[in-house]
């Protein structure tokens, strides 16, 4: 009691947030998080996520707070405001897929298997707001056949999102090619209240 009164002085902080979610919740946030907006922002998103104290712990042992937002990314010069900010904030860099057994020679293709066969835990990683459309995503794009690794739409930013998998290092043509699916799915599938889609390579 002593460690979550010297935490939080704030009386204002406590009636507002703290004191909205579980205390076994406080003692792991008290434990493992020293920087008070850390701590506020891990309690900001229990509220907001409904987190239970094991997929809280396993978001700060995975630093999501360090992680979130950090994503590069060219959201301010394609989308509107604030969809770009959200956008931003949405994503992370890394993302950690500690879940999956795969070693480091691994294909493009097993990898995209092992993340859908684990749907529950990649949603989990993503973030909140995020709903699986479907993997090998057929586009039609005059009589050719093209195939999106991950298809997913963002509830909130009322978007699709093409997830394009490389296990190497960045080409170049991997922004030629995500740009190409974003264009047609903005064409195919998006309907006239959808945003703009987002690509991740």
């Amino acid at each position: 009691m002593r460690a979550f009164a010297e935490a939080y002085p704030d009386e204002q902080i406590v009636q507002q947030l703290v004191a909205l979610i579980p205390w076994g919740h406080n003692v792991r946030i008290l434990d493992a998080i020293k920087d008070i907006t850390a701590k506020l922002w891990y309690v900001q998103k229990t509220l907001e996520n409904g987190w239970s104290r094991n997929i809280l712990s396993l978001q700060i042992n995975n630093r999501l707070f360090e992680r979130q937002g950090k994503a590069v990314n060219n959201f301010n010069v394609i989308l509107p405001s604030p969809q770009s900010d959200i956008a931003r904030e949405t994503l992370k860099d890394p993302y950690i897929f500690d879940f999956l057994s795969l070693g480091e020679a691994a294909q493009e293709r097993e990898l995209e298997k092992e993340l859908v066969k684990h749907i529950t835990q990649f949603l989990l990683e993503l973030g909140v707001g995020f709903a699986f459309v479907g993997q090998q995503y057929n586009l039609k794009v005059g009589d050719e056949n093209f195939y999106i690794d991950l298809l997913f739409y963002h509830i909130k930013l009322h978007c699709f999102v093409v997830i394009e998998l490389k296990t190497g290092k960045f080409k170049p043509e991997y922004a030629g090619k995500i740009n190409f699916y974003l264009s047609a799915v903005d064409d195919l599938l998006k309907s006239p209240v959808d945003s703009p889609s987002i690509g991740l390579i």
